[in-house]
């Protein structure tokens, strides 16, 4: 069965080092002090990822009330726009860091000049994302992966993304179980999907939406840019459920990435921390960008 494409909706941030002090946060996650402190480390641990056939229903429901764009060749509110994040598994993931912001145009631009990465193509029409503080976008997962191996880490996966945003309780946003539309740069439904209520029609300098903060002091998993993960995609999500999966689970080999968190488009049940997409890795989009992680050092 083809995989159907997604029509791209989000961004990106920054990565780079952490610091040496660390204070215990909520809920297993130690929050690095240190100077300019780029990452949090996330404390090994388990915690349950998906939604359940419950949630789906309620959310079909509710996409019928505010339609929204589902996946090309499916019409709006298909159950199948939501179906993509069943069932709940539990996972176990090792200790890792993932970047508090998003990765901006300043830091990649350093590895554009270092020789490292590829230009964006701003100048296909896309000057006006070309602004230091904005997330990095028009990147494709290739650009993500070398910019991260630059910065010393790597794309985070899927996993190791949802549990950044949604905690061990699995919040439905990173603030909470509550949609607020100031607290992260999200879009509308049809026709037009742009919401400028937030404060910015398309994309905002990362970390605008202080309030809208994981408790652990992560910026921008909901709206903004989607962000790249290391995951492909397949139809069969039997795989990535599987027992032999449980553990730091990862999927690799497909033509197809899985994007996280929505962006600057995406209306407020797609922002949510359990709501996944997918994409081509080499898609350039306005909305699509990420951040990085590391692995814990002992």
């Amino acid at each position: 069965m083809a995989s159907p494409l997604l029509r791209p909706l989000l961004f990106f941030f920054l990565a780079s080092g952490a610091g040496a002090g660390a204070a215990s946060g909520e809920d297993g996650v130690v929050v690095l002090r240190t100077g300019a402190t780029r990452s949090v480390l996330i404390g090994e641990g388990s915690f349950t990822m998906g939604t359940s056939e419950e949630e789906v229903a309620r959310l079909t429901e509710a996409c019928k009330r505010e339609p929204i764009r589902g996946l090309t060749g499916l019409p709006p509110c298909a159950e199948r726009t939501f179906a993509l994040e069943r069932e709940p598994h539990e996972v176990f993931l090792s200790a890792f860091r993932i970047d508090r912001r998003e990765v901006t145009v300043a830091d990649y631009l350093r590895c554009v000049e270092a020789g490292r990465c590829a230009m964006p193509p701003y100048a296909e029409g896309g000057e006006r994302f070309r602004k230091p503080e904005l997330p990095v976008v028009l990147v494709t997962a290739n650009d993500a992966e070398r910019y991260c191996e630059f910065a010393g880490g790597r794309l985070p996966t899927e996993a190791e993304w949802e549990r950044a945003a949604r905690g061990r309780e699995g919040r439905r946003y990173p603030w909470g179980n509550l949609f607020h539309p100031g607290l992260a740069n999200h879009g509308a439904s049809l026709p037009d999907r742009h919401d400028d209520r937030d404060g910015f029609f398309e994309l905002a300098p990362v970390g605008s939406f202080p309030q809208g903060r994981t408790p652990d002091g992560i910026d921008d998993l909901a709206g903004n840019v989607a962000e790249w993960v290391a995951d492909g995609f397949e139809d069969d999500e039997n795989a990535l459920h599987s027992a032999e999966k449980a553990r730091n689970p990862l999927r690799r080999g497909t033509p197809w990435r899985v994007v996280r968190g929505g962006g600057f488009r995406s209306p407020p049940l797609m922002v949510r921390g359990a709501s996944r997409h997918f994409v081509l890795a080499s898609t350039r989009a306005p909305d699509v960008g990420f951040r990085c992680a590391y692995d814990a050092r002992d």
